[in-house]
């Protein structure tokens, strides 16, 4: 049985790791795991204008957070290394020339103002985009001179004009495309970097990938890379090709929206189990209709040919509650110490267990403490609206002369609120207000009991 490789290929060019590609990633991890093998991060930065420095070292972080490990990749080697499409550039170069060898490519000496030409014109006749085969005409041995004599050039596919490439896909069944619509595509540019097509159809077959599991974006470009793998006489591998995921709207995902990469989570305070789950979720169901597992639970039903071809909905606030349901899962001793480093160390770690109690039931993302707790640690700089005096004054004559625990407190609220002809909800409203500037909040009474009595009347008596 051949071992069972998967792998994901980013390429460095955004500020972080895309949420699709970490749904990539975990489908690809899964699947590998589930049959006891590697799953590998390859990266494909041939795009050189695109490059954001930086960006790889991020993608890996993220991965890494997320609890997605990689047996192989551009930071830790392995076997088939170097695992960057930019260090592999001979490679592609001969297995290009190799093709022209056999009659599979051509060069092509087409400026881009012709291919601009070629393109409007094919534009205004409604015809659809495809090179036309001007240079597939060259003799070889000009087009040979040509090159000697300096002429810069391109390395085309040579597609068969005539019948039809098919491949099987796990999720979406037989696929057909005729070859007379597949282009002839650059496969080697002008810079000797490989296009996408010939890099990812090497480095596949050089790092013995078993299954290609990627998004649905690629399934137009699959045909070409069968063609290859069979001008080259190799193997084909499995072909899984993953829905792209949408906003609520049906919208693709975009920065405009919602956060797209893994880190800015990561900075909301959303943990990592959590967003792996969420993102298992997208088009796939665990059988017992549960929705709330662990990796290893989803490895253990995973069947890749379930998952789904509709277009998986990444809704935020679905997100969001699940991410609370994680956190009233943590222990309030493990809690505690999330909130602490979460926030760098900038609340003291007794003050947090004390209030995390009061929390728990509110809190959907890490981040939320500091909205929900910060009353605790500064008084309110600002508040949500105007005091109201009689009521508040009532209060504070209330907790004056009460003890300080919550059934005291509670009934010398009410007992004064009888006694002065004011309605007790209206006395607690003035009170959270006062001590912490908003209308909503964690249970008053047991806020104050934290506070102690001292800095509850400071705060209400200078307000």
């Amino acid at each position: 049985m051949t071992p069972v490789r998967t792998r994901i290929a980013p390429s460095p060019t955004g500020l972080d790791l895309h949420i699709g590609n970490a749904y990539t990633a975990l489908i690809n991890y899964v699947v590998a795991k589930k049959h006891k093998g590697q799953f590998i991060i390859r990266i494909e930065d041939t795009d050189r204008t695109r490059l954001i420095e930086g960006s790889e070292q991020r993608i890996v972080e993220s991965l890494t957070w997320l609890g997605i490990p990689h047996d192989e990749g551009p930071d830790i080697g392995g076997p088939y290394a170097p695992y960057r499409q930019s260090e592999r550039l001979g490679m592609y170069k001969k297995y290009a020339e190799k093709l022209v060898e056999n009659g599979h490519a051509y060069y092509c000496f087409c400026s881009s103002d012709r291919l601009e030409a070629m393109r409007k014109k094919q534009e205004e006749g409604h015809q659809p985009p495809m090179y036309d085969g001007l240079c597939k005409r060259i003799p070889h041995e000009e087009a040979i001179k040509r090159i000697r004599a300096g002429e810069k050039y391109v390395m085309r596919l040579n597609v068969p004009d005539t019948g039809t490439t098919t491949f099987h896909d796990l999720i979406r069944g037989d696929i057909s495309f005729e070859n007379k619509l597949i282009d002839d595509q650059v496969i080697l540019k002008s810079d000797g970097y490989p296009t996408y097509h010939l890099g990812v159809v090497v480095d596949d077959h050089e790092m013995k990938i078993s299954h290609v599991i990627r998004g649905e974006e690629w399934i137009s470009s699959t045909p070409k890379h069968i063609l290859l793998y069979q001008f080259f006489g190799w193997d084909v591998p499995v072909y899984a090709h993953l829905s792209v995921l949408r906003n609520p709207d049906k919208s693709k995902l975009s920065k405009r929206k919602n956060p797209v990469w893994v880190g800015e989570y990561r900075k909301r305070g959303f943990l990592k189990d959590a967003m792996l789950n969420y993102l298992a979720l997208m088009a796939w169901s665990h059988p017992s209709g549960k929705e709330l597992f662990s990796v290893k639970e989803m490895m253990e039903v995973f069947d890749l040919s379930q998952i789904q071809t509709t277009a998986p909905v990444f809704d935020q606030e679905k997100l969001r509650w699940m991410n609370g349901e994680y956190l009233r899962k943590i222990q309030n001793s493990e809690f505690r110490i999330q909130i602490y480093e979460f926030f760098k160390r900038k609340y003291p770690i007794e003050m947090i267990e004390k209030v995390l109690p009061l929390l728990t039931e509110r809190m959907k993302t890490l981040a939320e403490f500091e909205s929900l707790a910060g009353f605790f640690f500064e008084r309110p700089k600002e508040y949500e609206r105007p005091l109201k005096v009689t009521p508040l004054k009532v209060g504070i004559e209330a907790l004056t002369e009460s003890e300080w625990n919550h059934d005291a407190m509670e009934k010398a609220i009410r007992d004064a609120s009888d006694k002065e002809g004011v309605q007790a909800k209206d006395v607690f409203m003035e009170l959270r207000v006062a001590i912490t500037g908003k209308t909503v909040g964690p249970p008053l009474l047991e806020s104050l009991e934290i506070l102690g009595k001292t800095e509850t009347l400071e705060r209400i008596s200078n307000w």
